[in-house]
């Protein structure tokens, strides 16, 4: 795939992938324009000011194995990269729980009959595991229970992942609990919360600090599209592809519509794409086979809603986020982005929150209007009591779509069959999370961003096989860093 100087590589989308894509092609002298759909960069990951006031729109906390990610990062930012100490709970059944689990707020909480009904069931079901025929997980709830017991899972999991995802735990594919929980155990979080500096037993889920750019997610990905428009790389916002011209495994050239409407063309020779992958493939033209249609049609995202809040008091909860379990709310997160660092909130007499909702794109939810979501999720925010909806003073709503790739069960059947469609392309490649179908992290994104623009300058990278081992990257022992 080598290429000359003069060649324009078309990256579709601004997110950490394609910006890690554009900085290394535009290091190596490469002429690179990028269409971002949006008004800023960032993708998911992008911060939104609002009066002063920085949301991160997810709450994305920063950690990596790889190296030249972590280079990359601190390259970027720099003293801007702060560390920050870490807090956070669940909320079930009107209490709190410390996560990492701490033994006598989870005794406390759970009571003492309820706790050792959860550690028999936990034990009956290892013993039962290792004594009986094994049979590998189909589903997400058979996987958890194999690995913590029926009790645990019903008690914890199954609620809200199914807030989380909007389908029962049963049609959710065994290997998303795999990739992202693969490394915890019971054992090992009862030990840590005993033993908290034991190296054996202590993985990154359970740290308690974190890296994080001063003013939010998107500090870190705007500095990084100066850095790429500095080395002579141009990014085109409000551009929306439209359209992809193919013909016998080419790209030959896109079609946009920018922010006043119009539509433009534009070639290159290279594309390397972020756009949601059945999105993707949807805008080939000539259009695709009926059969991959079918293959398309499979693969779901969950969208998801962030409800902003100003709320008129200077200190609500210590946590940087809380998990909300509990079925009675509708909101799945909340997140204090005070407590993720000062900096995000000018006014230090007030609390900056993010309400953070999942659904499916066009559902009830996502359709209220953006005054009903804010009076929800005000109220909410007291039903937990967290706050006083009266001590609401401002806020604002987003809506963003294809956040989450559903990993339901069958879907890996279908998406083998547009990577492979994919891969019969001599110049156009696909990568971050949408992009791949997969729920990658950040530096997953970036890692396959860095990829795809070595593959433009002649090296071998499969971006599809980034994420696949089932070790979700977070997870970690301490001796390893």
């Amino acid at each position: 795939m080598e290429n000359n100087e003069k060649e324009t590589i078309i990256i579709f989308g601004a997110g950490p992938g394609g910006l890690a894509a554009a900085i290394e092609l535009v290091k190596k002298g490469r002429r690179v324009v990028i269409l971002e759909k949006e008004n800023q960069v960032g993708g998911i990951a992008k911060t939104v000011n609002y009066k002063g006031y920085h949301f991160d729109i997810g709450g994305h906390r920063f950690f990596t194995k790889e190296k030249e990610v972590s280079n990359l990062w601190q390259e970027t930012l720099g003293k801007d990269f702060l560390t920050r100490p870490r807090l956070s709970r669940i909320y079930y059944r009107n209490k709190f729980y410390f996560y990492p689990l701490k033994p006598a707020n989870a005794l406390k909480n759970l009571g003492f009959v309820q706790a050792m009904g959860i550690l028999m069931s936990y034990f009956f079901t290892r013993a039962k595991y290792y004594l009986g025929p094994k049979k590998p997980a189909e589903n997400f709830e058979e996987w958890v229970t194999e690995k913590f017991g029926k009790k645990l899972f019903n008690t914890f999991f199954k609620t809200y992942t199914e807030k989380v995802w909007g389908i029962p735990t049963k049609e959710i594919g065994a290997e998303w609990a795999a990739q992202r929980i693969k490394s915890l155990s019971l054992t090992k979080a009862v030990i840590n919360a005993f033993f908290p500096k034991s190296k054996k037993t202590k993985v990154t889920s359970l740290i308690d600090q974190f890296q994080y750019p001063r003013l939010g997610p998107g500090m870190m990905y705007e500095r990084l599209a100066d850095a790429i428009k500095d080395r002579g790389g141009e990014i085109v916002l409000s551009a929306d592809v439209v359209e992809i011209k193919r013909n016998n495994g080419h790209v030959s050239k896109v079609v946009y519509r920018d922010q006043s409407g119009n539509k433009k063309e534009i070639s290159g020779s290279h594309y390397i794409s972020t756009i949601p992958l059945p999105e993707l493939v949807r805008k080939m033209e000539p259009p695709v086979s009926d059969a991959l249609k079918e293959s398309l049609n499979f693969l779901q995202f969950r969208a998801f809603i962030a409800v902003c809040l100003i709320v008129d008091r200077a200190d609500l909860f210590p946590d940087n986020w809380i998990y909300i379990h509990s079925p009675e709310v509708e909101v799945g997160r909340i997140q204090n982005f005070k407590n993720w660092n000062p900096d995000m909130v000018p006014d230090q007499s007030k609390t900056a929150l993010g309400m953070e909702y999942f659904c499916f794109e066009n559902d009830k939810l996502w359709n209220i209007s953006d005054k009903d979501l804010i009076s929800l999720s005000s109220r909410e925010l007291e039903t937990i009591g967290l706050g006083k909806s009266s001590e609401v003073i401002d806020g604002f709503v987003i809506r963003q779509k294809d956040t989450y790739p559903i990993y339901k069960i069958g879907y890996k059947e279908h998406l083998e069959k547009i990577y492979e469609y994919i891969k019969t392309f001599d110049n156009l490649q696909a990568i971050g999370r949408g992009g791949t179908f997969r729920y990658n992290n950040m530096d997953h994104s970036i890692l396959s961003g860095l990829y795809a623009a070595r593959n433009i300058m002649g090296e071998h990278h499969d971006v599809f096989s980034i994420n696949i081992d089932e070790a979700y990257q977070e997870i970690k022992k301490y001796e390893d860093k």
